[in-house]
């Protein structure tokens, strides 16, 4: 399995992903959450809006950040209808309050793609959500993946008639899935890295290398509590996909955007600041533009030839993960695997406390 534009990479702009695939997104209702200017949700709300869907309808937790992004698009295209949807996804009430708000929507009877853009990253200390959840875990894959599935009804709707694949779920991951597996016996981060099971702890050597020390000894390393809700986007896809795919032909996989200088890193402190640019130094991370970030969701979104994964190589799930609009082989066996994604999703229904089935 191989994309359209095998010849699209790191440098590729969004625009020129959208401009490859523009009926699949001609009059289209798309929803992207965690859009603010100067982040990878404009730049990919931009990409959408330049081929004129229907209704782009923008989730963020501010609602002047979000107007400010809707006044900014209405300067380069007019003629696409904007909703604002204000969400909080690190709380429940909030993430039902804006999904039922969506479903009342009578005159947007369909969403055609979702793109789980919005996350929060090395949140200094460990917080826990109303909800009793640690911070990462509950924003960047909780928040996203129950919305996802109270709005379901209208993705389904999306999906009749058209063929198999059509209607697609994004989840913006990282690179965490190349490093990091689940941390299912203690997702609060209670005990010290080194009581965890063998599989279950961190990769010491790349913590220490962005600057954490006592990486053993410690429960909650904020680089360790971003990258496990990074996993978790990936399994959401391939759990969603099984559920999705064949009944329906919603088709849901999980990209790494790039690495791009937004407000996501305004939490690392002088130590990690200092590995980053060390890292730059060594030629570890070059730095993408703003568009580039947006490339690989629309790639994820609009690419007719991505297909749910088939095992190759004995690998499972090829095609669930993709970075640099190309599919991925580079995430962790655990990271791609159904029976994660099984468990994944059973816990998030004890979380949310309300099962699904479409």
């Amino acid at each position: 399995m191989t994309t359209s534009h095998p010849e699209f990479n790191r440098d590729t702009e969004g625009l020129d992903v959208a401009k490859a695939f523009p009926d699949g997104i001609r009059n289209r209702t798309i929803l992207v959450t965690g859009v603010n200017l100067g982040g990878v949700g404009f730049s990919t709300s931009q990409a959408f809006a330049s081929q004129s869907p229907a209704c782009l309808i923008l989730a963020g937790r501010n609602l002047n950040k979000i107007q400010k992004c809707i006044d900014a698009l209405k300067k380069d295209f007019p003629n696409v209808g904007y909703r604002a949807l204000k969400i909080d996804l690190s709380s429940q009430n909030s993430v039902r309050a804006a999904a039922a708000e969506v479903l009342a929507w009578s005159d947007v009877p369909a969403i055609d793609i979702v793109v789980n853009n919005a996350g929060v990253m090395c949140v200094p200390e460990r917080i826990l959500t109303v909800d009793g959840l640690e911070m990462h875990f509950a924003t960047n894959h909780i928040g996203h993946w129950l919305l996802t599935c109270l709005i379901m009804p209208k993705l389904i709707k999306s999906a009749e008639g058209k063929p198999k694949g059509t209607t697609r779920i994004v989840n913006v991951s990282s690179l965490s899935p190349t490093i990091a597996t689940m941390r299912w016996s203690d997702i609060n981060f209670d005990k010290p890295n080194k009581e965890l099971p063998e599989a279950e702890q961190p990769p010491y050597a790349m913590l220490e290398a962005w600057g954490f020390a006592d990486c053993r000894n410690r429960a909650y390393i904020p680089l360790d509590g971003y990258n496990r809700s990074k996993v978790a986007n990936v399994l959401f896809g391939i759990g969603a996909t099984k559920r999705l795919y064949e009944k329906y032909g919603i088709y849901s996989l999980a990209v790494h955007p790039g690495i791009i200088e937004t407000e996501l890193g305004r939490d690392f402190n002088e130590e990690q600041l200092a590995a980053l640019a060390g890292m730059r130094t060594k030629g570890i991370f070059i730095h993408q533009t703003l568009g580039a970030g947006a490339s690989t969701s629309l790639v994820a979104a609009l690419d007719p030839k991505l297909k749910p994964g088939e095992t190759v190589n004995g690998r499972e799930n090829h095609g669930s993960f993709l970075v640099d609009c190309q599919i991925s082989d580079s995430a962790t066996p655990l990271s791609v695997s159904s029976s994660e994604a099984e468990k994944l999703w059973a816990l998030s229904e004890d979380l949310v406390k309300e099962k699904f089935s479409w």
